[in-house]
């Protein structure tokens, strides 16, 4: 019996959280240079070190770390973190793009044996919003952090973001045609409905809500469903 050839991991393979057309924190590692490219199996693994490091000391102490503790963290020199991240902000950029994008491949998972799409949808927000109960540091880190990156990584933040306004979008649309929901524009809607999520989760992070967040969550839905041309029930 011979030994199959190893091959390196592709870029799906280490960042399935990734948008379809956009580039992932993991391509972004792979062309900083062209010694990068030469060892590209070697620099993922460096470069997911000092991920998984960061949402460790996120976890524990928020992202006020230094990049001293991170490489600490991560048993790395300092030297092989700026090879891997420009700043300590494009890593804290990648924690928050695989966050998001864990939470997304999650959603589909849960969901592949719910043929009702707007079934979906209402799983969508209605755990999104309430998410941050699972890991109230980590939901702190990403409202925090989300419109401070945005500032300075416009178009990854987004892209991050969008992958939740894709999975609406995608449900909107079969939901349309089905003739059970009746969006105005599918792709504006489910962008609209990822704004109203974010907003509610991200308060929900930081404030003590008024109502429980189960009851939270199926009012936010209730609204959503009724603007979306949907019948409650």
């Amino acid at each position: 019996m011979t030994a199959q050839p190893q091959t390196e991991p592709s870029v799906e393979q280490v960042d399935p959280g990734g948008g379809a057309g956009e580039q992932s924190w993991v391509e972004r590692v792979l062309e900083r240079s062209e010694q990068i490219q030469r060892t590209r199996t070697r620099s993922i693994a460096q470069a997911r070190q000092f991920v998984e490091a960061a949402r460790r000391l996120i976890d524990r102490q928020g992202s006020s770390f230094t990049t001293q503790e991170l490489t600490q963290e991560a048993g790395v020199a300092v030297q092989t973190f700026y090879r891997s991240f420009d700043s300590k902000d494009s890593l804290l950029l990648a924690v928050f793009e695989e966050l998001i994008g864990e939470s997304c491949q999650t959603y589909r998972n849960q969901l592949e044996e719910i043929d009702d799409p707007v079934a979906r949808i209402r799983y969508y927000v209605t755990s999104a919003v309430g998410s941050w109960r699972s890991s109230p540091s980590l939901a702190q880190f990403i409202t925090a952090q989300h419109w401070r990156l945005f500032q300075l990584y416009p178009d990854e933040v987004a892209a991050a973001t969008g992958q939740f306004a894709r999975l609406i979008q995608q449900d909107l649309e079969e939901a349309a045609s089905q003739g059970l929901l009746s969006p105005a524009d599918p792709e504006h809607d489910a962008w609209a409905v990822t704004q109203l999520v974010m907003a509610v989760f991200h308060h929900g992070a930081f404030a003590q809500p008024a109502v429980p967040p189960a009851d939270e969550a199926e009012r936010l839905w209730r609204f959503c469903l009724s603007a979306l041309g949907g019948t409650p029930g």
